[in-house]
């Protein structure tokens, strides 16, 4: 039901954008165009990690809604966090 998204910070500078509460990222499943958001709680909140400065060498993790489970292992994705895109990304 969940996609679990990680990534480590190289450069703080550059991943500042991608760690912001304002910042409303998505997955967009390849294949069929249908994008995925990281579901909101109502106790805590969305279920991503957040930081006002990233810090170099941390892993930072949000969880995206895989509702209907159509995505699955193998499944080709691109992640979007603002201007920050990462496409071509295959699901384990």
């Amino acid at each position: 039901m969940m996609i679990d998204f990680r990534y480590r910070v190289l450069d703080p500078v550059k991943a500042f954008s991608l760690t912001q509460r304002e910042v409303k990222p998505y997955l967009l499943d390849e294949a069929s165009g249908h994008r995925f958001v990281v579901p909101t709680d109502d106790k805590t909140g969305p279920l991503r990690q957040t930081s006002r400065a990233p810090k170099k060498g941390s892993i930072y993790f949000m969880f995206f809604a895989n509702r209907g489970k159509t995505i699955h292992a193998g499944s080709k994705v691109t992640i979007v966090i603002g201007d920050f895109k990462a496409g071509g990304l295959t699901v384990e």
